[in-house]
């Protein structure tokens, strides 16, 4: 810590690092950007240029070095995130990391291992978790005001489908979409999923089908509490990002509908007319991003447990495997044959 901020490396400064970065730097009081690291040249030139980054790196590893540092924010690919994990961890730097942890169950459990050895925070980036409206919901439930909750419903649509090289280096649709609704799941109901039932097909795009992965998906939970839930899922909403949660209880209901850019309605001859829903994730969670790494920085400062931290990661990913299965075997399947 230095000057009473905490010091933070940011490792990738790509389109979620540059947020994380201009939240630190601008956003945070308590928390400084002390070096950034990204293997593009550019990336690293634009990034300095606008926040004018003290210390700035093509290695990541570099940054671990620095003794003033004490945390790193982890925006690499998913295929990079164990290593700097570890390295990070031996280092003995505080840690938040974007989701997936990692793709693989023994991996991420050998991490979870590892921060627990060093005496570290590990985070994992479930940013919805902070957004406003899905936080009422959560706060509702966890308050009784719906009494015992028996049925979930999510559905989480994308304007438009990614390019391929990020969905063939993506996990899938179950790892890379869905799973910040598996963890919404778990979050919003407080139990944890036991079974899920998943159908999935290709409806949007015939690059899915070409490297393997679907576009359109419905998955039913079974939760450990006995309650319900289902979650759908599509790569192309035509009139813009789709984020809706309902969560109906023994003694009431709580839902919470999509941000638009404002709340007009016109009537008309024609009908009833309002805006679309907001058309991109970083518009529709820019208050989520902010909060979730307030929280970060809050964790260490106070030397308090993180809110997400690495075995929330560790069932996120474990139920989007067994969802995959069941899409590919079509069957249920209990989370517990991944575990």
């Amino acid at each position: 810590m230095r000057d009473g901020n905490i010091q933070i490396g940011v490792l990738g400064v790509g389109r979620i690092g540059k947020i994380h970065v201009e939240n630190l730097a601008n956003r945070i009081p308590g928390a400084a950007v002390a070096a950034v690291s990204d293997v593009l040249p550019d990336e690293l030139a634009a990034i300095n240029a606008k926040f004018d980054i003290p210390k700035a790196y093509s290695d990541y590893r570099q940054i671990l070095e620095l003794s003033d540092v004490d945390a790193v924010v982890i925006c690499m690919p998913t295929n990079l995130h164990c290593e700097a994990i570890m390295a990070a961890a031996a280092a003995g730097k505080h840690i938040f990391c974007e989701k997936p942890v990692d793709l693989s169950i023994e991996k991420i459990a050998r991490i979870n291992a590892a921060v627990q050895e060093c005496g570290i925070q590990l985070m994992v980036g479930f940013n919805r978790r902070f957004d406003p409206n899905f936080l009422k919901v959560h706060e509702m439930v966890n308050s009784g005001k719906v009494g015992t909750p028996h049925v979930l419903k999510i559905t989480s649509r994308d304007p438009s489908p990614p390019p391929e090289d990020y969905i063939r280096a993506s996990g899938g649709i179950f790892l890379d979409m869905t799973i910040h609704d598996f963890d919404m799941a778990r979050y919003l109901m407080g139990s944890d999923v036991t079974e899920v039932y998943a159908r999935a097909n290709v409806l949007v795009d015939r690059v899915f089908e070409k490297v393997g992965d679907w576009d359109t998906a419905i998955t039913t939970l079974a939760f450990q509490n006995g309650a319900l839930g289902t979650i759908d899922n599509s790569r192309k909403a035509v009139y813009g990002y789709d984020q809706r949660v309902e969560v109906f209880g023994s003694e009431g209901m709580v839902a919470v509908k999509n941000n638009s850019p404002d709340n007009h309605v016109h009537l008309d001859r024609a009908g009833t007319h309002a805006s679309l829903p907001l058309n991109f994730f970083m518009e529709r969670y820019s208050e989520s991003y902010l909060g979730e790494m307030k929280a970060f920085v809050n964790s260490i400062r106070e030397n308090k447990p993180v809110p997400v931290n690495g075995n929330d990661g560790l069932m996120a990913v474990a139920i989007g495997l067994a969802a995959a299965k069941s899409a590919k075997e079509n069957r249920p399947v209990k989370v517990s044959e991944i575990q």
